[in-house]
C-alpha cells in the first residue's frame, strides 16, 4: 500500500508541475471585465493600503482603470456610468466596485503585473498539499485509490473551470481546508469541537470576501447547529453554534466594512442589475447547468451523500451527511433560481461537499484512526 501511495503522490506532483507550467503562460490582460475589476481592487490596496476598501471611481486619478479598459478597446472608458462591474450608489452619490474585497486583497500580495500567475500557482500547491493529506490518512487500498483519484480531479479543476474567475482560486483552497476541518469537527467533542466550529465558521466567513455568494456555504452549518441546539438544549450545542456564528461574522468583516464604505451600510449590497433581482425559476438556466461540467460533479456529490448515509456507522458520519445535504439544498435553490449562469457558480458548494465527503469517508473506513489533534473521541450532538 505504501507503494500505491507513492505512485499516486508522484502522479499528483506531475499534475501540479503541469498546472504551474500552464499557469505560467497565462496573460493577465485577457479582456475579461471581471479580471480588470479584481485587478483594480488589488491596485487600490497596493496604492492606499487598507483605505483601498473605498472603491470610489473618483480615486482612479492615476487612470489605472481607464488604461485597462483602453487596452481592450472598451467603448467610452471615461464614462463612469458605463464601467463594467461597477454600480452607482445613490445614497453616497458615487460609482463603486460591486465585488467584495478579498480577491483583490489576495492579488495585492503579489507585484503588479505578476499577480494572477502566483495566485493560481499558490492555490494549486495548497490543493496538492491537501490531496497529499488525504492520501496520508487513507489506511486501505480502496481508500488510497479514492484519495488519489480525487486529488487528480481536484488538481485538474484548478485549471478548468477555476481559471474562469480569479475569485474561484482562493475559494477552492478554503473549501478544501473547510472540508477537512468539517470532518474533524464531527469526530471531536467538548471544547475541541467548539474550537473547530469556530475555525470552520471563520474560514467560510473569509470565503465571503472572495465571492459574496459564498455566504450560502454557511447555510447548512447554521441550520444544523440551530436544530442541534433545539433538540439537545444544552450549553455545549449552544456554544458550538455561537462560536461558528461569531467566527463567521469576524471572517466576513472586511466585506461588511467595504459595504459600509461603498454602499452606505454593512448590509447593503454593492451589486446591481441582474445580480440583484429576486430569485425566480428559469428553465433556460436549469438547462445550462444540466449541460455543463458542473452537473456531473453535482450528481457525484449527491450520490456520495446518499451512499454515505446508507452506510450507517457512527453518529459523526450522519451529522456530516446532514450538514452537506442541507448545504447542497440551500445553495442549489439559490443558484438554480438565479437568472445568470456561469461555469463556476456551483463549484464552491460542490467542492466543499466533495472534500468533506472525502475526509469523512476516509475516517468512516478507518474509525480507529487517530485524528490530527489527538486520539479520537466519541462525537456528541
Amino acid at each position: 500500500m505504501k507503494q500505491l501511495k507513492t505512485a499516486f503522490g508522484v502522479v499528483l506532483l506531475l499534475i501540479l508541475i503541469s498546472n504551474i507550467w500552464t499557469i505560467s503562460k497565462w496573460n493577465e490582460s485577457r479582456g475579461v471585465y471581471d479580471d480588470i475589476c479584481y485587478l483594480r481592487q488589488a491596485h487600490l490596496f497596493q496604492r492606499f493600503g487598507i483605505s483601498g476598501l473605498d472603491t470610489n471611481i473618483a480615486r482612479d486619478d492615476d487612470r489605472y482603470m481607464l488604461r485597462k479598459l483602453q487596452e481592450i478597446n472598451f467603448p467610452d472608458p471615461g464614462d463612469p456610468a458605463l464601467l463594467p462591474c461597477h454600480t452607482f450608489t445613490a445614497a453616497l452619490n458615487k460609482v463603486v466596485l460591486q465585488y467584495p474585497p478579498g480577491t483583490g486583497f489576495v492579488l495585492a500580495l503579489f507585484p503588479s503585473g505578476f499577480q494572477v500567475i502566483p495566485l493560481y500557482a499558490a492555490a494549486s500547491i495548497a490543493i496538492f498539499g491537501l490531496a497529499l493529506l488525504a492520501l496520508a490518512r487513507a489506511v486501505t487500498r480502496s481508500a488510497v485509490v479514492l484519495a488519489g483519484v480525487f486529488g487528480i480531479v481536484a488538481l485538474y479543476l484548478m485549471i478548468n473551470p477555476t481559471k474562469a474567475s480569479y475569485s474561484v482560486a482562493p475559494t477552492m483552497v478554503v473549501c478544501a481546508l473547510t472540508g477537512f476541518l468539517t470532518a474533524r469537527l464531527f469526530a471531536s467533542a467538548g471544547a475541541r469541537r467548539i474550537l473547530i466550529a469556530a475555525v470552520v465558521g471563520l474560514l467560510i466567513g473569509l470565503s465571503v470576501n472572495f465571492r459574496l455568494p459564498n455566504l450560502l456555504l454557511a447555510g447548512g452549518y447554521a441550520v444544523f447547529f440551530l436544530v442541534a441546539f433545539l433538540r439537545a438544549r444544552n450549553m455545549n450545542t449552544f456554544w458550538q453554534g455561537l462560536s461558528f456564528g461569531i467566527a463567521f461574522l469576524i471572517g466576513m468583516a472586511p466585506t461588511l466594512i467595504a459595504n459600509a464604505i461603498n454602499a452606505g451600510s454593512p448590509f447593503s449590497t454593492t451589486y446591481g442589475g441582474v445580480d440583484a433581482v429576486p430569485p425566480e425559476l428559469n428553465a433556460s438556466v436549469l438547462l445550462q447547468y444540466v449541460r455543463d461540467a458542473q452537473f456531473p460533479l453535482l450528481l457525484i456529490a449527491i450520490a456520495w451523500v446518499v451512499a454515505l448515509w446508507r452506510s450507517g456507522g457512527r453518529v459523526a458520519t450522519r451529522q456530516i451527511v446532514a450538514v452537506i445535504a442541507l448545504n447542497l439544498v440551500i445553495n442549489l435553490i439559490f443558484f438554480m433560481s438565479h437568472p445568470v449562469f456561469t461555469p463556476y457558480y456551483v463549484i464552491p458548494i460542490v467542492m466543499l461537499s466533495l472534500w468533506t465527503l472525502l475526509f469523512a469517508t476516509l475516517d468512516h473506513w478507518a474509525p480507529k484512526l487517530a485524528d490530527d489533534f489527538g486520539a479520537p473521541q466519541k462525537a456528541s450532538a
